[in-house]
């Protein structure tokens, strides 16, 4: 997986691309860790990403706890239907 970020004030887009999973979400959480303070804004474009396991999952729900105003934009259709599946669709914002 690469994580690629643009930040823009408080704002802090990070767009994500390959597979998003056990093995790869501790760099997203890592990465997220050390990124998040001050940050009012934060959206993952899942555009380049082809797939999400339930650790990527666990890295959303952190990063929605930690208060940052989580957006996740442009899901291919394998990974909206997981989101939906797993009811983040109604804790969390999803663009298409």
């Amino acid at each position: 997986m690469e994580i690629k970020a643009t930040e823009n004030g408080d704002a802090l887009e990070v767009a994500l691309s390959g597979r998003l999973d056990t093995n790869t979400s501790p760099d997203l959480e890592g990465y997220l860790r050390e990124n998040l303070e001050g940050v009012a804004s934060l959206a993952i474009d899942l555009a380049d990403t082809q797939y999400v396991s339930s650790a990527g999952l666990r890295v959303f729900l952190f990063a929605h706890k930690v208060g940052s105003g989580l957006t996740l934009r442009h899901p291919n259709e394998y990974i909206a239907d997981v989101l939906d599946a797993t009811g983040f669709t109604e804790i969390l914002t999803v663009e298409q």
